[in-house]
């Protein structure tokens, strides 16, 4: 099992959100992940792999920020075992979520 005994999936993936939110808050010196927020995990079914959608405050710099979150995978996944003391941490991949852009390009097309 890969996860702490008595953790439901979903508090499971909740706990790898948190602390991969904190330590990029207060670990990662970054600037390009600045305004990164992970917004959301998934799991697959043996735990294995951790697919975290994340977006970016700032559109003009999704670029960079992809490239900078992507680079520091191996970084984040040894950080996050060592806080949540774990044998086998999950992959991590990350995905953008566009949701905040997609919304923001649809009221632009609404008040056209």
């Amino acid at each position: 099992m890969t996860r702490p005994t008595g953790f439901s999936k979903v508090k499971y993936q909740e706990r790898i959100l948190n602390e991969l939110n904190n330590i990029l808050r207060t670990q990662i010196s970054d600037p390009r992940t600045k305004f990164v927020s992970l917004t959301h995990v998934e799991l697959n079914k043996d735990n294995s792999v951790a697919k975290i959608y994340w977006n970016c405050f700032d559109f003009e710099t999704k670029g960079d920020s992809q490239v900078a979150i992507e680079g520091m995978a191996g970084r984040l996944r040894s950080k996050l075992s060592q806080i949540l003391k774990l044998r086998h941490t999950p992959e991590l991949h990350f995905v953008y979520n566009s949701q905040d852009e997609d919304t923001q390009k649809i009221e632009n097309l609404l008040k056209e």
